[in-house]
């Protein structure tokens, strides 16, 4: 009997048993970052492959910058924070959402409409736009400033949208696995402005320089009302009840805090510590962000593998 052939055999058994043990935690551990954000068990639908028929393509920047986990959260977190100093958004979220009561619904379907946006079809997209826009159809009221608003008001969706791309491309700058150039950041704002445009939003930037400009324009309408401490102080005390909860909570809005701009971060009274934030919560973020990349998407198999489930 050939020894060698014995060990090549148990070499094969045991590559088998770890990478089938690995396959199980990934599963475990993608159940759990789907029930912590508000998620259910169920994975999403498969991305769309079809270049005809996706609302952005294989390939495109969106899909690269959208489909990072890790650095999404972060800049979804800086977003919510960020588009409080509008007083208007601000006054229609306090009125016309519960976000204290179901603090992940809001995540939940936030999510949902990125995913449908960035990797579905365009009839999947172009629904879920159609939804959206149905919502916002009867978000009206009167700020405490006694102005009127609308959550359809065009003005108002371009808000929302460039402080959102602002936060995901730093975010992506931040905490991103790869290196994004300004030709690529440029391609980013210009894709995700069709969403925009598509939800009724008008004067939507289409590069980081048009970005930089609408938010000099804005500053002088932007504030931190006694509803937007409110909500602030929310997102920053999180729901989390055990201990790891608590940590991986405060770390997340401690990174998300750096990703929002400066000027932005001493409008919402946010303290900054520079040093503390780059020599403690920039390389605990990512260390945390690669081992979640490494649950929701494991590297490529051998063709003949099989498909892998992947959290979107």
């Amino acid at each position: 009997m050939n020894p060698l052939a014995h060990l090549d055999e148990a070499r094969t058994v045991g590559r088998a048993v770890t990478e089938e043990g690995l396959d199980r935690l990934r599963h475990q551990l993608q159940r759990q970052i789907r029930r912590s954000m508000g998620m259910g068990d169920e994975p999403p639908a498969p991305a769309c492959s079809d270049p005809e028929r996706a609302y952005f393509p294989p390939g495109s920047i969106t899909r690269k910058v959208n489909g990072d986990l890790p650095a999404m959260l972060i800049g979804g977190v800086a977003a919510l924070l960020f588009q409080m100093l509008h007083p208007l958004t601000m006054a229609g979220v306090a009125q016309h959402s519960n976000y204290r009561e179901d603090p992940l619904g809001r995540l939940e379907r936030t999510a949902a409409f990125l995913a449908a946006t960035t990797f579905q079809s365009r009839d999947e997209a172009e629904a879920a736009i159609a939804r959206v826009r149905r919502v916002h159809a009867s978000v009206t009221g009167i700020a405490p400033d006694g102005r009127p608003y609308a959550a359809s008001d065009p003005a108002l969706l371009a808000w929302v949208h460039a402080a959102e791309i602002r936060c995901f491309l730093n975010s992506a700058l931040i905490y991103g696995p790869h290196p994004l150039p300004v030709v690529d950041q440029d391609r980013y704002v210009d894709e995700t402005a069709r969403v925009a445009i598509a939800l009724g939003a008008v004067d939507v930037p289409h590069s980081v320089c048009e970005l930089d400009q609408y938010f000099e324009a804005v500053q002088p309408e932007l504030y931190l009302t006694n509803e937007a401490k409110t909500a602030r102080n929310f997102v920053l005390r999180g729901v989390g009840r055990w201990p790891h909860e608590v940590g991986a909570y405060g770390l997340l809005v401690a990174a998300a805090q750096g990703a929002i701009p400066g000027w932005a971060r001493r409008q919402l009274h946010l303290p900054a510590a520079p040093a503390v934030e780059r020599l403690a919560v920039r390389p605990a973020a990512r260390t945390v962000g690669t081992a979640l990349r490494w649950v929701v998407a494991p590297p490529a198999r051998p063709a003949d593998s099989g498909p892998t489930v992947r959290v979107r």
